[in-house]
């Protein structure tokens, strides 16, 4: 059974950090694109950022910068490293697994940022 846990969600002050972990199981981590996507309040769900399994990024322009994703295949691990948050960042925050020779698909469960202004 595949899972993806995500964690580190909360409520922070605006120009304060937070680290999302996600936790996969029961997929072979290493060789899966994972990525983070959001989806703010009345907001359609955006891709924040990626990593392929060769560890390329990529990421939205709007928290180029401020947001670093990583990943910790050892561990089964993706991070998103959030710094300098905004209100805006404020949002549901869901890690995707995407095998790219497939196109099969995971995703968790989602992780609430709040961040107060």
């Amino acid at each position: 059974q595949v899972q993806l846990v995500e964690s580190g969600g909360g409520l922070v002050q605006a120009g304060g950090s937070l680290r999302l972990s996600c936790v996969a199981s029961g997929i072979r981590f290493s060789i899966h694109t994972m990525a983070w996507f959001r989806q703010g309040p009345g907001k359609q769900l955006e891709l924040v950022a990626g990593i392929t399994s060769n560890g390329n990024t990529n990421y939205v322009d709007s928290v180029k910068g401020r947001f670093t994703i990583s990943r910790d295949n050892a561990k089964n691990t993706v991070y998103l490293q959030m710094n300098s948050l905004k209100s805006e960042d404020t949002a549901v925050y869901y890690c995707k697994a995407v095998l790219v020779s497939t196109g099969t698909t995971y995703w968790g469960k989602g992780t609430l940022v709040t961040v107060s202004s």
